[in-house]
């Protein structure tokens, strides 16, 4: 089968791999039929060997596909079935998954995202899934491979930012980085009630977008406006209740502290490859939360519910639509923004 291959930093290579076999009682086989590029697939591009990430690993974790094959364990999926898959796995026992904490797992990992050689990532036309009982979700009749491609990352990823940044009715909630996890914040955030979402991005066009669909009631070009001005501004000097950080810079990193109010909540989901500087002697007075981490993708069924409930409509990230024979293509549209691409959608393998 076809595949991205990770070589080293900065060597992805599209290439002819062995295919995936059930390894373990829990494991299912699935072809891949729908996948997309992430930003974290960029980051180990160019950071992969510092994440981790060894030279053979299949990357890629943002996919939906149909079973071809399952374990003698799995009992609640046959072979046919479509299915949403969260972008890491776990094994729903040990400490960690009991406390709900599940991207700590010791036999967990984010697909494609780890040393392990057998833990190969969805950029290819089939992936083995371990814990395959728990960590795929069966995609509702009504619902194209499109309408569900998010849950299992990005979706889950602005829901996750939401939920830990204690978005209230009433909130008002500034997202910084509107790209397609800071537009899935945006989205999380009205959900849980906020009133007011405010959007910070130097990309105009998508911040039009973040306007356009409605999921955001001002936007903020750092470039032209000052976000600090205008956020005081709007909260009667106060600041922002929750601040929401969805680009993983020491740029962004700096702005969410200075967004926000006394006793507010800072939520970081940028994926940072470099330390940042915390002048903890400014801030430890204004009795603020920082909440962090790897998205725990705990809520995929709701999110399918809300999808399928049309609360919750993402197709409008899609950008662009390719073949799988041409994700490299794909790789440097994303990366280079190329056309405006917000998500690259690839379809098919064999």
């Amino acid at each position: 089968m076809k595949a991205v291959v990770f070589h080293g930093n900065d060597d992805l290579r599209f290439e002819s791999v062995p295919r995936p076999r059930i390894i373990n009682a829990g494991d299912a086989l699935v072809r891949v039929t729908t996948s997309t590029i992430c930003a974290s697939d960029i980051h180990i591009k160019y950071h992969g060997e510092t994440m981790g990430v060894k030279p053979g690993n299949i990357i890629g974790h943002e996919f939906v596909g149909i079973v071809e094959q399952v374990g003698e364990q799995v009992s609640n999926f046959i072979p046919g079935e479509r299915v949403a898959v969260a972008c890491a796995f776990s094994c729903g026992e040990c400490f960690y998954c009991r406390k709900g904490f599940p991207s700590q797992c010791p036999q967990g990992s984010v697909f494609g995202g780890s040393g392990k050689l057998d833990n190969r990532g969805a950029h290819a036309e089939f992936v083995r899934v371990p814990f395959a009982s728990r960590v795929m979700h069966r995609i509702p009749d009504t619902l194209s491979d499109e309408d569900v491609l998010f849950v299992g990352d990005i979706l889950s990823t602005g829901y996750y930012g939401a939920e830990r940044g204690e978005v209230k009715a009433g909130d008002t909630v500034v997202v910084i980085g509107s790209g397609p996890v800071g537009m899935c914040a945006m989205i999380s955030a009205r959900l849980f009630g906020a009133e007011q979402i405010i959007a910070v991005d130097p990309d105009n066009y998508r911040l039009s977008v973040a306007l356009k669909q409605g999921i955001a009631n001002k936007v903020i070009n750092p470039q032209t406006d000052s976000p600090l001005k205008a956020i005081q501004k709007l909260t009667e000097g106060r600041g922002a209740d929750v601040v929401i950080e969805a680009v993983g810079s020491k740029t962004s990193f700096e702005a969410a502290f200075s967004y926000i109010r006394p006793a507010g909540t800072v939520s970081l989901l940028g994926v940072y490859t470099k330390g940042v500087d915390f002048p903890l002697n400014q801030y430890w007075r204004r009795n603020l939360a920082v909440k962090m981490g790897l998205v725990e993708v705990t809520h995929l069924d709701l999110l399918l519910e809300l999808i399928k409930d049309e609360q919750i409509n993402t197709n409008f990230l899609i950008s662009h639509v390719l073949p799988f024979s041409e994700i490299m293509q794909g790789y440097e549209m994303f990366e280079k923004r190329v056309d405006n691409a917000l998500k690259i959608v690839l379809k098919g393998g064999e």
